[in-house]
């Protein structure tokens, strides 16, 4: 007997391929084909029936991480399922053939998961006829949470009497029906079909729990009300950037009422072509760290009121106390309005002993392969620059990095945790974020990593997983201007919870009425709400769109990155892109690249 195990990460068949897998469909005309696919989806819809669920397992909420194993047994979907599953969480997978299922593989088994919280199995019905597979899952529904999926003849049911778990069962054998299966256990579809007779005492006719979405459903355009082909100009307006070598690459991915309807990579990692970008691939976020890290960790301390809006930073920051920034408040600071200069130079005085190309106790922050500043250089060096930093007009919008310095230190100090830890515990963790991260080197295959520039003035490198901004660099990689990466679906993730107003996967992670004040416009100034960019009324090319809803909030990033968010809309779109490699330009932005995309999107929503 053979017991297969690995651990996956990625999604590795993208979700067009699955599609076509399961419609058995050309792509000579795509909005035909995704419309066999949403019937597919409804076919399933119909068949899955969800049981003994009346304590709320399913959806699961907090999946936690190296927790979830998925068993195959017997299926031809494993991979379309496990490859759904790991769209919501990390899940071990582990295979055993129906064949092998027997007293000893059963005890073998027992040992694989041993170490796992939450352990789903998919299988047919054929094994459930095994007396050896039935003692198995009766016996670890006791020492585990215990999900069954069962794709066949629904009298198998009979045999379960005795499992009280949930069961997610289904008379149509098919890929679709696994990939639904797997979304209904993250709260990714909804579910609500009943048992239409009875099968045994336990499985009565009328028996069926329901579930309503909580989390990103993934889909195509049709499944949302938009045709496909109206979102074409997408690829010749992404293709037109990296002819003109405004990028390498990119990733583009739109969600719409909850529903991940278009993800797309194009290009290469670099010009060079060597390595094709992936819907996966990590990128440097660049100052969309300020919103997706340093934003949402300030609107946690708010409402714990660990941080008030309209108190100075002087309140926080005893150094400030005596300065000329002691009357700036968090308001400020988080609408660009304190007088802050736009940055410091931190590169331009460096002397031979900032730094060194070896590790040592003496240099051991590091900011890039064969670059490590010397202990303490943040608080010693850049710390006293930040705080001496000339004022300007207090009250006038002047966009500031120096902002977010402040207000990372204002978080550590109020929450008692690292700028990264509390963001990772409370935020990035419990939403079942995998990638999203600041120094992912290491953490990630090279090959997932896209690089941002080839550093020839600081690093005299190629930054690949190390964050391209030099002040973040020298800090370690960690500020609250900069540094975060992470793909597209995880940026997806969190800003639909703010879209939710703070809900997501049936948690709560921020109140409504904190989103609200977070995301709406607070300044007669200008265009930004506290911590967030918005609409721009002045804007002659359109910003972030000609058709933005009013309500849009988001960010950008020097890198080639934005991701917006638009409440009226029900409408999430993010662009990823590594525009500065192999040095910075400003093609991207001259040829208005990433506006263009949501203009073609707001089109096709309108139609």
């Amino acid at each position: 007997m053979k017991i297969y195990f690995k651990t996956v990460i990625l999604l590795t068949v993208s979700l067009t391929l699955c599609i076509a897998a399961a419609v058995n469909c050309s792509e000579s005309d795509e909005h035909k084909n995704n419309i066999l696919y949403v019937q597919e989806q409804e076919k399933a819809l119909a068949s899955i029936i969800l049981l003994n669920n009346s304590r709320g397992i399913l959806p699961l909420k907090k999946p936690e991480k190296g927790k979830i194993v998925s068993v195959n047994i017997d299926s031809d979907y494993s991979a379309a399922f496990n490859n759904m599953l790991n769209r919501y969480a990390q899940v071990s997978t582990l295979s055993l053939p129906a064949k092998s299922v027997s007293s000893k593989s059963m005890k073998d088994l027992n040992k694989k998961i041993r170490n796992f919280k939450t352990v789903i199995i998919l299988t047919t019905d054929q094994p459930l006829a095994d007396p050896a597979m039935l003692k198995f899952i009766n016996d670890n529904q006791k020492k585990h949470q215990l999900i069954l999926c069962v794709m066949g003849n629904r009298a198998v049911l009979k045999n379960l009497d005795k499992f009280r778990q949930p069961v997610i069962i289904s008379d149509m054998y098919s890929g679709m029906s696994a990939v639904y299966a797997a979304q209904v256990i993250f709260g990714g579809a909804a579910i609500s079909s009943k048992l239409e007779s009875g099968i045994s005492q336990s499985y009565p006719a009328g028996a069926g729990d329901s579930i309503t979405p909580v989390r990103l459903k993934y889909t195509v355009p049709e499944d949302a009300g938009i045709n496909v082909e109206d979102l074409l100009p997408i690829d010749e307006i992404v293709n037109e950037a990296i002819n003109a070598k405004a990028t390498p690459g990119a990733v583009v991915m739109i969600v719409k009422d909850g529903k991940v309807i278009f993800e797309k990579s194009y290009g290469s990692h670099t010009y060079d072509g060597k390595i094709q970008v992936q819907t996966t691939d990590i990128f440097d976020l660049a100052s969309i760290t300020k919103a997706a890290a340093t934003t949402i960790a300030v609107m946690r301390l708010y409402e714990q009121k660990k941080i008030k809006l309209d108190k100075c930073i002087s309140s926080y920051i005893p150094e400030t106390r005596k300065s000329d920034k002691k009357h700036i408040t968090i308001k400020d600071l988080m609408l660009h309005q304190g007088g802050l200069p736009p940055d410091i130079s931190f590169g331009s005085k460096l002397t031979s002993n900032d730094y060194r190309v070896r590790y040592s106790a003496a240099y051991n922050v590091k900011a890039a392969d064969r670059c490590y500043m010397k202990r303490g250089f943040y608080k010693k060096n850049m710390w006293p620059k930040i705080l001496k930093a000339p004022l300007g007009t207090k009250g006038e919008y002047l966009y500031s990095d120096l902002s977010m310095y402040y207000i990372k230190e204002v978080v550590e100090r109020q929450s008692g945790k690292s700028f990264e830890n509390y963001i990772y515990s409370n935020f990035y963790i419990p939403l079942g974020m995998q990638t999203a991260c600041f120094n992912p080197r290491g953490r990630f295959p090279d090959e997932r990593l896209v690089p941002t520039e080839i550093d020839t003035y600081f690093r005299n490198t190629t930054l690949l997983g190390y964050v391209h901004d030099q002040g973040a660099a020298m800090m370690g990689g960690v500020a609250g201007h900069a540094g975060l990466f992470s793909d597209a679906n995880d940026l997806a993730i969190l800003f639909q919870m703010l879209l939710n107003r703070g809900q997501y996967g049936g948690v709560e992670y921020l109140k409504g009425e904190t989103v609200d004040t977070f995301t709406s416009r607070c300044s007669e100034q200008s265009r930004r709400t506290l911590g967030f960019d918005s609409w721009d009324p002045e804007s002659k090319i359109g910003y972030p769109s000609f058709m933005a809803s009013h309500e849009v909030f988001g960010h950008t990033g020097f890198t080639g990155t934005c991701v917006w968010a638009d409440p009226e809309n029900k409408l999430i779109y993010i662009f990823l892109s590594n525009r500065t490699y192999p040095n910075t330009g400003n093609k991207l932005a001259k040829m208005n690249i990433r506006s263009r995309i949501l203009d073609v999107i707001y089109m096709a929503i309108r139609k």
